[in-house]
């Protein structure tokens, strides 16, 4: 018998002071049994540095035609795309061609890096592409805030992130190594 997905809820209150957006998110994440909480939290961070009222997670893990999390418009177009980890490269160019905005947040230490390293000359031919990684320090230290049950804080401003369960805080760096050049 396959082993289903564990459930997640989220009470997220985002400010985001760069892009004066202050909302409460009531979130469902369902965490496949292969992903780790290490995983599941960049997802949930990722959504809060893109949060919008559309936004929604997708099945990306299990399904290559969608993204961890995206953000269409009414009639369906894909307007941001986002992947957290190291997806393989063919996907990366498959989301370009599909979505407005793509951007992956790696993680995971060296094989982050010599990921980036090996694609690079062939995620600089996506201008609509932005990669952002997250240093294994803090994605580790966002892992002691995941719970089945969640009631988060997150705040954006001058660069820095802050996610807090009202006991614990992290600071969430962030080093970009590609930004997108333009729209598609």
């Amino acid at each position: 018998m396959a082993i289903k997905a564990t459930i997640f809820k989220a009470d997220l209150q985002i400010a985001d002071m760069e892009r004066h957006y202050y909302q409460d998110h009531a979130l469902t994440l369902a965490r496949h049994p292969s992903e780790t909480d290490e995983r599941l939290m960049v997802r949930l961070l990722a959504f809060a540095l893109h949060a919008h009222e559309h936004l929604e997670f997708g099945q990306g893990m299990t399904n290559d035609e969608e993204a961890d999390i995206w953000l269409k418009d009414l009639t369906g177009a894909i307007k941001l795309w986002i992947d957290v980890g190291i997806p393989d490269e063919k996907l990366i160019r498959k989301a370009c061609g599909r979505a407005d905005q793509v951007v992956v947040y790696s993680y995971g230490g060296r094989v982050a890096d010599m990921w980036f390293a090996q694609n690079s000359a062939q995620f600089e031919r996506q201008k609509n592409l932005t990669i952002v990684n997250l240093p294994t320090e803090s994605t580790q230290a966002l892992t002691r805030l995941a719970q089945r049950t969640m009631q988060l804080q997150c705040t954006i401003q001058d660069g820095q992130i802050w996610l807090s369960d009202g006991h614990t805080s992290v600071q969430v760096d962030r080093m970009p190594l590609k930004t997108a050049s333009g729209r598609k």
